[in-house]
């Protein structure tokens, strides 16, 4: 079926083929029949299925449709940053010929960019939960005014803990009676079930069943493969594939610098996304990969879902994901909108436990491809040692690299940290022995040794110093006279034993006598 097939306006059919769109996709042919009549769906489709102009052509021909002075606004809520973004430039491609206003509002930037949007007015508002709610609490979102709501992506929502603020932000919205609703899964779980029980207004279920739950366009392989070669045999297979373009997955952030950063060694051109960039990094990052300036891109799991690259060719699980979910999501980048693409995935010893449950999920086994030894390329990494943080987040390492043996340089702080002693900086003033010179140069400080047996630095610098004889340990065979020093040392010189009656000199105060029983008494009690 044909998008002209439908009852759309001449503006967002331009739109459509500005897009490049022509034929429906099963998602799009069957939620429209309702969502462009205005009801409520619960859509359960796999990812790169085509669900965002599933939910938005309705929303854009309700805008073609109803006059500015009738209009509700619509809002979009995605899981990620990445997804926000990735919608709303569907959306200004899709738009472009509607005369609509378009924004996304998400976290980790500034605010003031986004009210400023909100003030000038914004048609459909696309967001990630928690910054959204903040927009709404402070009254910059007025939520009564929007008829259209879209929850996309709702199972990776919930699953991100975003559950008890969907349900708030449902509450926040006018009642399921006057507004349109489109939910969105991948798959439809208990909670995304009662979310749309007790907040949609009778949603139509559609879903769109699949024998695997992968992609059938996506060709997959697996190679077994140690940790020691996985470099090896990653440039080996770009060599032989020699994709226009790739994602390359890892399990941590700092598997994906490196492995970025031995990629540039190797003379390819790459960079990397994880979830400590800088938003502003992140947005600039994809932005160079979707219009081709960077062709390989290394990415944790932040990037799994909502980035589009147009026909990327390759995805490659350098590390298999420990969540067997998100390898069908990184897989998903590929072969999106009915296109082909492949996969290729590294089992080592130490992710590999995670391979049985991924081949449970998806239904079947990922076909195994042995590497002959000219798949493996060398690696021209290989023995360095790179200067990489753990704790980067400024989405630029340095590539300075030696070999060792003779020590390593630290290029972020500019001194050498030779050997295995601490990171100091050598001119530190506990980083090397005192010289006697003072900070700003000049003539050198004369320090004087303290003569012997004399402290220095105390109110009392300069008097000799008098050391206490050790005093002997009392024991069950300690003599009287033992006893005494011992509390003597212990109470001092003017310890005397003396009953009450008698009073010593007003400038010798007297300890007060043992009372009669106690231990003092039976010391020094008389034979």
């Amino acid at each position: 079926m044909k998008f002209t097939d439908f009852d759309l306006d001449e503006k967002l059919l331009k739109g459509i083929e500005k897009a490049g769109f022509t034929d429906c996709l099963p998602v799009q042919e069957k939620s429209l029949e309702y969502t462009l009549a205005g009801k409520d769906v619960s859509v359960k489709s796999q990812t790169g299925s085509g669900k965002t102009a599933a939910f938005m052509i309705p929303i854009l021909q309700y805008f073609c449709t109803v006059p500015d002075d009738k209009r509700v606004k619509a809002l979009i809520v995605a899981p990620t940053r990445e997804l926000a973004v990735q919608i709303e430039n569907d959306a200004r491609i899709l738009g472009s010929e509607i005369g609509v206003t378009i924004a996304s509002f998400y976290g980790g930037v500034g605010y003031k960019q986004q009210e400023n949007s909100l003030l000038r007015g914004t048609d459909i508002i696309i967001g990630t939960p928690g910054r959204l709610l903040d927009f709404g609490k402070s009254g910059k979102i007025n939520f009564k005014a929007i008829g259209k709501v879209v929850i996309d992506e709702a199972d990776r929502l919930f699953d991100m803990g975003f559950y008890p603020d969907i349900k708030m932000m449902m509450k926040m919205l006018p009642p399921r009676e006057k507004r349109q609703t489109m939910l969105f899964s991948a798959t439809l779980s208990s909670r995304v079930q009662n979310l749309a029980w007790d907040f949609m207004n009778m949603p139509e279920q559609i879903e769109m069943e699949s024998q695997t739950v992968t992609v059938e366009e996506i060709s997959q392989a697996l190679y077994h493969v140690s940790t020691a070669e996985k470099m090896s045999l990653l440039l080996g297979i770009l060599k032989k594939l020699d994709p226009e373009n790739a994602i390359i997955f890892t399990n941590t952030k700092y598997a994906a610098v490196e492995v970025a950063e031995r990629l540039k060694l190797n003379g390819y051109h790459v960079m990397y996304i994880m979830g400590d960039l800088p938003q502003k990094k992140r947005l600039s990052v994809i932005k160079k990969v979707k219009s081709g300036e960077v062709k390989f891109l290394v990415a944790t799991d932040v990037a799994a879902r909502g980035l589009h690259v147009d026909d990327l060719e390759l995805v490659i699980n350098y590390d298999i994901p420990e969540d067997f979910e998100n390898y069908v999501h990184r897989i998903g980048r590929t072969a999106r909108a009915g296109k082909s693409g492949k996969a290729v995935t590294f089992a080592c010893e130490k992710f590999v436990y995670g391979l049985e449950a991924i081949e449970k999920y998806i239904g079947f086994k990922i076909p195994v491809e042995w590497a002959e030894e000219d798949l493996f390329v060398e690696d021209k990494s290989a023995g360095m040692r790179l200067n990489i943080r753990r704790n980067d987040n400024r989405g630029d390492s340095s590539r300075r690299t030696d070999r060792r043996p003779g020590g390593r340089r630290d290029f972020r702080k500019g001194h050498s940290t030779e050997g295995r002693g601490s990171k100091r900086p050598l001119d530190s003033p506990r980083g090397r022995k005192p010289s006697g010179k003072p900070a700003g140069g000049g003539r050198p400080v004369e320090r004087k040794s303290a003569a012997p047996g004399v402290r220095r630095g105390k109110p009392d610098a300069g008097k000799p110093v008098t050391k206490k004889p050790p005093v002997k340990k009392l024991t069950s065979s300690s003599t009287a006279e033992e006893r005494l020093a011992y509390y003597k040392a212990k109470y001092g010189e003017d310890f005397k034993f003396s009953d009450t009656s008698k009073k010593g000199p007003k400038d010798t105060p007297q300890k007060t006598p043992p009372k009669k029983g106690g231990i003092l008494s039976k010391i020094f009690r008389k034979k």
